[in-house]
């Protein structure tokens, strides 16, 4: 046996210079690897012999020296288990350890060492078991080693070593001193690590420096220190234990096996001090030391996974620092060599599974790939399976598979990766025992997943236990420990929920204050030092939410600003610190109306999501800020570039958040508020439904009791408020007024938003109040906006618009009451408001408006002028800024023209531009041309263009009354015109974006037209900075719209209650003439009515649809009647103005308003002294005129014989008609024909895209209701005018309609309505003849033939102007040819 024991040492020599790799390892593994190779030399089958050999010999019973031979063996599987993690060599070191101890007699002088192998034996399998028992038995053994160990003896120095551990003695004290260690790892009891740590001590004092021993002693003595540094947090600690780290790297020489060892502890002591101190130098120190323990451990060393983990570590907390993706990608890729190096079993398998995890779920922060989270989650969940129930590394594996869980839910707001994670983090905290050193960490992540659930949820108890478990891990923390703050961080956010929560001022001021000590606690350089900072801004915000006072603003500012500049460009965090910048410029904004705030809090918003990548879990937070800012910047400047921006940006929240994600309903609120701004601006109903479409969701999707609940209850009070004032429907109205009620009941008192639900409660009441005349309900109003004001601090941003409303309820008394007293207090309110508000300010115009109605009422009751003139300063005050809601102005407006009215003011002439101003922005292009009507009718506009005109009229002013006629009757139909507009005196690259934008508007095309009508917009006014070009496409002035008179004069008819008036635009250098008609509003409802009676005489024997085929009996007289009392009453008076002023014969157009639209002023001159024609605008005559006429002329003729199987009936002479029109143009022009089944819908658009001039003999019906859906009714298809307004018609000119009611519009719409030849000139062509009733079949290839015959009859290009002239010809006659009234009267001509 001694035999083999020596040549066992030999082999031990010949590999002492392998690297961390003990000869015991080499000679079992020589063994092993021996025994298997193909072709061993003589050497290598003679060593495997020895060592075969040695095996079987200490399996043999016999030889004296046994023992010798079981504690070999022993340690060479020791060395193997270390090696491939296998429990079953350290089972097996374990069994023959003991045989060795059995075998060694007491006494003998290898008894101490024996004792000292089992009990790390015992050691090894406590760390893989974590059985007390087998720390015990460690334990147990050493001591026994330590009692056998002679004092004096040579190994003194190491066995003081070892008892640091546990009470150390020379020689076996080192593994007692292990021992201990573990006990106190176990235990937490202080008194074993300071005993640990003075022997420690004592044996590096003990050891010279050239001992070999000394850097191994150095190297516990470390440890002893880091423990302590770990427990107490004390700095001192930590700097001893890098000293000695030091000193044991400089004490090995290169090459020796433990110096790979050395460096990899070096550098994660000083990764300690940099997450301690913040100093970027210790990081790079750690990353070099750990590349360096990398670089001189070989390929398939045991310890090469754990020193590549640690470097991988170290990557990671430079990234976090810098940034920079290349550390994450460093730190990701060493991680997986890390596992790919640790067989399957092996004791730090789940160590480095852990890692990975981590790792992953960075990557996923830094690139939003879903993939990467996945893979956190997975390899989270391996660890934790590979982790044995009551190992102590167990906790750390379940608190690292939470933390992926709640990554995944805040990712995809799945509830189970929520309720996962608050599992996983409740079992960290089972399992780890009160005092061990990651309990406060443990607790600290339990309290985040119980504030998760509570966002998500609202469930009071779960943020009662993350308040509870962040409070326990404070206090479980040192001061000085470095993980201090962010426990203190998570204390201050669970504070700062209860306090929303509860509107609790000592939260919030204890929030505050953890916040602003995690700060404090942080050095300078800290990587966690922006998100303190960040976070504490959000404390200053919320007090200064609370309180309005301006130092927690600036507080807010200054904190957030410092996050900022402490996060490195590229840094994963600073997309995060920007958005909050973003929000406290955003709330500066709010309160000084500083521009320059609102542009830096855009300016940082667009950068935050700029930084942050496609599919980022956080980009939707930032989407959402970014989109307030743009509201914020739209309400100061009315720019609809910024309100779709806005709108763009909320959208883009929700379309990137999942179905589940607790922030998911804050992005509907928001979103809903976006659509709310647009119909207020817009007056589309379909905003307003979106908007309580997204409000509705927002409530759905917010649980009761939710914190929020209140907020989102709040909101959809407002829309249904806004549809309330819309519809009038009373239903509307309780609804606003129980979610208001709702969501104040839910608030508690004291709560900072309080306050704001009590005045969105003040104004539900107030509108029922309007609408019942409860004075209960006015009381009800009052009392809750008092409530409001009366808490609201001095100079808070808010307070104006309670003010604001406090007011308006004072004068809703007033007006009740007549008490002086409510009068006094509604301008004091509202002065207050006005006041409060900075110029500039978007709700101002509001707020004077308000002030100048209650001046107005003072005056009423005093008489005193100075009353009236500060009603008439504040009116005039309030429209120097755009308005939000230009609805509302409108409406204010017309009060202003009123008050100014009833006392015979000049300013009403004021009142009336202010109003007219508006349309622009109330009948907006990028609304529907149904949106625009139904606002036109809505508010009104005919009444207010026909009030308008009078004043201009009673004041003499008659060239504003024209502009105000073509601003209030023709706005929806000069747009479309615009659209369509010459763009040659554009430069070229602007020509080009204008066609381009205004395009996509009128084919409809584009997705968005709200979108693009404001990039058009915003296009408009840079074109409008250019020479020449200041009024481009602006309402034309009367310097301009007089040219419209250039081939005759215009006639202006205005209806009015007052009095009824005709404005004449003689020629381009005369004055208008004006007229006073003796006639009233009464005379033309009732010959209107007598219109409308003898044509029910047809329609009652005829579809509205057909062409009239027969002389109608009892129709002569009555329109005999009706058109001599329009000459009597109307037309004769013009004529003899005309006559006067040397007119009398000529083209002539009639631009009729009110009744009179309705009336068929051309047939009433029976001697055709006239040419007649009807305009609906001045300035679409002077664009036909100017208008640019293609090169080659074509024309198209559609002859809809029949309309398909099963629609309508035939049209027998339409054959001839077409017929006729074809002999007269096919030998002079191109001529494109279609008749019956070929004029199908696609293919006549086609040919009116194509052709100069189109007949088009067909059907035609005119929707009232729905004007747009008028149409052709042409072979299987109707073509509708909204179709027609969408085409581009390059080459139009002339179109005539033998159809009927092709001009039959709506009277309440005026010049306004759209009928179908209205519509074929709003698209482009330059003229039309249409018909105002059904025409007869029989007359269709008369007029066609004598309309195209003048036309075409010379041998140049045909003029559109001619077509006036050609139809007065044709009706003339039928006229000589007998027909009756009801077959002639109906053809006009409309257009140049």
């Amino acid at each position: 046996m001694r035999r083999f024991i020596s040549k066992v040492k030999a082999f031990k020599k010949r590999f002492k210079r392998v690297p961390d790799v003990e000869p015991n390892m080499v000679i079992f593994n020589e063994v092993q690897t021996m025994t298997t190779e193909d072709n061993p030399s003589e050497e290598e089958e003679q060593q495997t012999t020895e060592l075969r050999d040695l095996q079987d010999t200490v399996q043999s019973p016999v030889d004296p020296d046994l023992a010798e031979g079981f504690n070999t063996l022993a340690m060479s599987l020791r060395d193997q288990y270390q090696r491939s993690g296998n429990l079953q060599d350290l089972e097996a070191a374990l069994e023959n350890g003991e045989a060795a101890v059995a075998h060694t007699a007491e006494g003998h002088p290898d008894l101490p060492e024996r004792l000292q192998n089992l009990a790390a034996f015992f050691s090894d399998r406590y760390e893989r078991s974590d059985n007390l028992q087998d720390l015990e038995a460690a334990l147990e053994n050493t001591q026994a080693a330590v009692v056998h160990t002679p004092e004096g003896h040579p190994d003194l120095p190491m066995y003081l070593q070892n008892l640091a551990a546990s009470f150390n003695l020379p020689g076996r004290l080192q593994n007692l001193a292990v021992s201990l260690m573990d006990q106190y790892r176990r235990s937490g009891n202080l008194q074993d690590l300071e005993a640990t740590l003075e022997n420690d001590q004592a044996a590096v004092a003990h050891t010279p420096e050239g001992h070999p021993y000394f850097p191994q002693l150095l190297q516990n003595l470390v440890a002893s220190f880091s423990e302590r540094y770990q427990r107490s947090g004390n700095l001192q600690d930590l700097e001893a234990a890098l000293e000695n780290a030091q000193a044991a790297v400089a004490h090995t020489p290169e090459g020796h096996p433990d110096l790979p060892g050395q460096l990899q502890r070096l550098a994660a002591f000083f990764s300690e001090r940099y997450q301690r101190l913040g100093d970027l130098q210790d990081l790079d120190a750690a990353l070099e030391n750990g590349k360096a323990a990398v670089a001189h451990t070989p390929e398939g060393h045991p310890a090469l996974p754990g020193w590549l983990q640690n470097l991988a570590a170290s990557f990671s907390e430079r990234y976090r620092r810098s940034g920079n993706l290349q550390d994450l990608e460093a730190a990701l890729e060493n991680a997986q060599a890390a596992v790919a190096r640790t067989p399957e079993g092996h004791p730090d398998l789940p160590r480095q599974l852990q890692r990975l995890a981590m790792f992953f779920s960075e990557r996923y922060q830094r690139l939003g790939n879903l993939q990467d989270l996945d893979a956190a989650v997975e390899n989270a969940q391996a660890a934790v399976a590979h982790t044995p129930k009551g190992h102590p590394d167990l906790p750390g594996q379940l608190q690292s598979l939470a933390a992926s869980f709640r990554n995944r839910y805040q990712r995809s707001g799945n509830l189970q990766d929520l309720e996962a994670a608050l599992e996983n983090a409740q079992a960290a905290v089972a399992h780890t025992p009160e005092g061990h050193l990651d309990f406060p960490e443990q607790l600290q992540n339990l309290a985040v997943s119980f504030s998760d659930r509570y966002r998500r949820l609202g469930n009071l108890q779960d943020l009662e236990a993350a308040l509870g478990n962040a409070q326990a891990a404070v206090v479980h923390t040192p001061e000085r420990h470095p993980d201090f703050p962010a426990r203190l961080q998570t204390l201050a956010l669970s504070f700062s929920d209860q306090y929303r929560r509860s509107g609790n001022l000592q939260d919030l001021e204890v929030a505050l204050e953890n916040a602003q000590a995690a700060v404090v606690h942080t050095p300078e350089g800290h990587p966690d030092l922006p998100m303190y900072l960040q976070n504490l801004a959000v404390s200053f915000s919320d007090r200064y939410q609370r309180s309005g006072n301006l130092q927690d603003l600036e507080a807010a500012l200054e904190n957030a600003q410092a996050a900022v500049a402490h996060t490195p460009e590229g840094h994963p965090d600073l997309p995060k610190q920007l958005q909050r910048l973003a929000a406290s410029f955003s709330e500066r904004y709010q309160r000084s109306g500083n521009q320059q705030d609102l542009e830096r809090a855009l300016k940082n918003g667009k950068a935050a999501v700029a930084h942050t990548r496609e599919g980022h879990p956080d980009l939707p937070g930032r989407l959402h800020i970014l989109a307030v800012s743009f509201r914020d910047r739209y309400q100061r400047s009315g720019n609809l570039q910024d309100l779709e921006a806005a709108l763009e940006n909320a959208q883009a929240a929700v379309v990137h958040t999942p179905e589940g994600h607790p922030d998911l309903p804050m992005y509907l609120q928001n979103l809903a508020v976006s659509f709310r701004d647009q119909y207020r601006r817009s007056g589309n109903l379909q905003d307003l439904e979106r908007a309580l479409k997204n409000g509705k969701a927002a409530v759905a999707l917010t649980p009761q009791d939710h914190p929020d609940l209140p907020g989102q209850l709040q909101n959809l009070a407002v829309s249904f408020g806004d549809q309330y004032q819309r519809s009038g429907n009373l239903q509307d109205l309780e609804a606003a007024l129980e979610n208001a009620q709702a969501a104040v009941a839910l608030t508690p008192e004291g709560h900072p938003d309080l306050l704001g639900r009590l005045h969105i409660l003040a104004s539900s009441f107030r509108d029922r109040y309007q609408r019942s005349g409860n004075l209960q309900d006015l009381e009800a109003a009052l009392e809750n906006a008092q409530a409001a004001v009366e808490h609201t601090p001095e100079r808070h941003p808010d307070l104006p618009g309670r003010l604001q409303n406090l007011g308006a309820s004072f004068r809703d008394r007033y007006q009740r009451s007549g008490d002086l007293q409510d009068l006094e207090a509604a301008l004091e309110n509202v002065q207050a408001a006005v006041a409060h508000t900075p110029e500039g300010h978007p709700d101002l115009p509001e707020w004077l408006q308000s002030l100048a109605a209650s001046f107005g009422d003072q005056y009423q009751r005093s008489g005193n002028l100075q009353d009236l003139d500060n009603a008439f300063y504040n009116y005039g005050a309030s429209f120097k800024n755009t308005s939000l809601n230009p609805v509302r102005s409108w409406e204010a407006a017309l009060l202003w023209a009123s008050l100014a009215k009833s006392h015979k003011s000049r300013r009403i002439l004021e009142a009336y531009s202010a109003a007219f101003h508006l349309l622009p922005d109330i009948l907006w292009i990028g609304t529907s041309i149904y949106v625009r009507q139904d606002t036109n009718r809505r508010i009104n506009i005919a009444q207010a263009t026909s009030d308008a005109i009078s004043a201009c009229i009673d004041l003499g002013n008659l060239s504003l009354a024209i502009e105000f006629l073509e601003q209030g009757l023709g706005t929806s139909f000069q747009q479309l015109l615009q659209l369509k507009t010459n763009v040659d005196i554009l430069p070229q690259d602007y020509a080009a974006q204008l066609q381009a934008l205004s395009v996509a508007l009128y084919s409809g095309t584009t997705e968005n037209p709200q979108k693009v009508a404001a990039q058009r917009n915003a296009l408009l006014i840079t074109i409008r900075q250019l020479p020449g070009l200041k009024n481009f496409l602006l309402p034309r002035q009367y310097t301009d719209l007089r040219h419209a008179s250039e081939q005759g004069p215009i006639i202006i008819l205005n209806s009015h209650p007052d009095h009824c008036d005709a404005i004449i635009l003689l020629n381009p250098t005369s004055n208008p003439l004006h007229i006073r008609l003796d006639v009233s509003v009464t005379n033309l409802k009732a010959q209107k009515s007598v219109l409308q009676d003898l044509l029910q005489n047809i329609r009652s024997r005829e579809s509205q649809i057909s062409r009239i085929k027969a002389r109608r009996e009892g129709l002569e007289l009555g329109l005999e009647g009706l058109l001599a009392w329009i000459w009597t009453s109307i037309v004769k008076p013009i004529y003899t103005a005309l006559e006067v002023n040397t007119i009398i014969s000529g083209r002539l157009w009639w631009g009729p308003t009110g009744y009179f639209a309705a009336l068929p002023l051309h047939a009433a001159d029976a001697k055709d002294q006239f040419t007649h024609s009807y305009t609906s605008t001045l300035v679409s005559l002077i664009e036909a005129r100017s208008r640019k006429l293609s090169d080659q002329l074509a024309v198209g003729l559609v002859g809809v014989t029949h309309t398909g199987p099963g629609r309508y009936q035939e049209l027998p002479g339409v054959q001839q008609e077409i017929m006729n029109i074809t002999s007269l143009v096919r030998d002079k022009y191109h001529l494109q024909s279609l008749i019956g089944e070929q004029a199908t819908v696609d293919v006549v658009k086609a040919q009116l895209n194509n052709c100069a001039y189109i007949h088009l003999a067909c059907h035609g019906t005119q929707d009232l209701v729905d004007p747009p859906k008028s149409c052709l009714h042409l072979y299987g298809g109707n073509l509708e005018l909204e179709t027609i307004l969408q085409m581009p018609l390059p080459n139009a000119e002339f179109i005539f309609l033998a159809a009927c009611q092709t001009a039959k519009g709506d009277p309440e719409l005026v010049n306004e309505s759209f009928h179908l030849g209205g519509g074929f000139i709003a698209a482009g062509f330059q003229g039309a003849i249409a018909t105002m009733w059904s025409m007869c079949d029989e007359d269709g290839p008369i007029v066609a033939e004598t309309v195209y015959s003048h036309l075409f009859e010379s041998s140049g290009r045909p003029r559109a102007s001619d077509a006036a002239k050609a139809l007065q010809l044709a009706v003339r006659k039928l006229r000589d040819a007998g027909v009756p009234y009801e077959r002639w009267v109906p053809f006009i001509h409309l257009g140049i």
